[in-house]
């Protein structure tokens, strides 16, 4: 059965973002559940389809947690309800079911149930579901910023930089399937677009969000800027302070706070040889 319309008249999806950041003492393999932020849109169904929706969700949740052990990235609907999921290339089957499902537990909590559009972002995966042909944001489209303390630094650390985004734009469109971690020198980057985004929207996403995350967070040591679709991470070690340098673009990377984004994305890196092809958690 077909859900009734959203009470607004509006399509468009106006979300209210939380941003929760990470703890600094947290870095253990769990940290992929940790919660970043929640979007819940203003509307809500109609108390006259509470059990229609309460129904259609569950179906659609429960399809959507029974296939994150075999996909990194699904598209679901059950009656008039859409949904998906993207996982982080680098987990496996098991941890992006986890993720998959810890975020599905927490939507009903942090978002009204009738909240007719949700997306709860998780480190390692995100979920989110709203009615079918509902309007959301274009895949480039920024979704929120974290701008790190300090300064990076160091004799060529831009031009460093520069050449590891330029071989993750690469990567993103070849072998990795959307999903790409390497590095340039000192460098590490980490990629990825969600499942169904063609190679060139892929990085094209990838290249609005650096360049957002240049302008709105300039030489800061970390900066995390939110994309609908892609996300980039980056990760180095400052020459001059002798700390963690990290610039973080884009879309699923949770982790707020300097040393687990650093731990993190060579975690990632170290995974990326075994961990990459599509069907396997590439992206």
């Amino acid at each position: 059965m077909f859900l009734s319309p959203p009470s607004s008249s509006s399509l468009i999806l106006p979300l209210s973002l939380a941003v929760i950041f990470l703890s600094l003492a947290s870095s253990s393999s769990s940290d992929y559940k940790n919660l970043v932020f929640k979007g819940c849109a203003v509307q809500s169904f109609p108390d006259s389809d509470n059990l229609h929706v309460s129904q259609t969700l569950k179906h659609l949740l429960e399809n959507l947690i029974s296939h994150s052990s075999a996909a990194n990235f699904h598209n679901a609907t059950s009656g008039g309800l859409s949904g998906r999921f993207q996982c982080r290339g680098d987990l496996s089957g098991d941890s992006c079911s986890a993720c998959v499902a810890k975020a599905s537990s927490m939507a009903g909590k942090l978002c009204r149930r009738r909240a007719v559009a949700v997306r709860i972002q998780l480190a390692g995966c995100y979920l989110r579901y709203e009615p079918s042909g509902f309007q959301v944001a274009g895949p480039s489209d920024f979704l929120f910023k974290i701008c790190g303390p300090g300064r990076a630094g160091g004799p060529g650390s831009g031009a460093r930089f520069d050449e590891a985004i330029g071989g993750m734009e690469d990567g993103l469109v070849g072998r990795g399937g959307g999903f790409y971690a390497g590095g340039y020198g000192s460098v590490y980057v980490l990629g990825q677009c969600e499942g169904d985004l063609g190679g060139v929207e892929c990085v094209e996403c990838v290249k609005n969000a650096v360049d957002r995350a240049k302008f709105e967070c300039g030489g800061s040591v970390s900066a995390q800027v939110y994309m609908q679709a892609c996300y980039g991470a980056g990760a180095g070690r400052g020459t001059n302070t002798g700390k963690t340098v990290a610039i973080v673009m884009g879309g699923l990377v949770g982790v707020g706070l300097l040393t687990s984004c650093f731990l993190f994305i060579k975690s990632a890196f170290k995974k990326k040889s075994t961990n990459h092809t599509h069907n396997k958690y590439g992206g």
